[in-house]
């Protein structure tokens, strides 16, 4: 095999790598989105693990972020709770970095 093909098998390992890393950091990040609006609906138990799959759900809508910040804002302000979307970025953010570090620490 060239040097050629061995970079390019390389590339395509970290590609296959970094989109794992990021699906499941996303996948953690909505879930602890989900427990933070879940607690604040008052959610528990099944009710709650259900909100978490309907989260992690609404992520598949489509590309980015928005409707997830959609769904969570939506849910918040039909029970009343006033939330902006500079707050839920907020703990999505915090979410996802501790996501990452999580499945890092989770490799060594």
């Amino acid at each position: 095999m060239t040097t050629f093909n061995e970079r390019e098998k390389g590339f395509e390992k970290k590609f296959a790598f970094d989109a794992d890393l990021k699906f499941r950091a996303e996948s953690r990040r909505n879930k602890a989105v989900a427990e933070w609006a879940g607690a604040k609906l008052g959610l528990t138990g099944e009710a709650l693990e259900a909100y978490i799959k309907d989260v992690r759900r609404a992520d598949l809508a489509e590309k980015g972020d928005d409707d997830v910040i959609r769904k969570v804002r939506a849910d918040l302000t039909a029970k009343g709770i006033k939330v902006d979307d500079h707050e839920i970025r907020t703990v999505m953010g915090e979410a996802l970095a501790k996501a990452v570090l999580e499945i890092e620490a989770a490799k060594e």
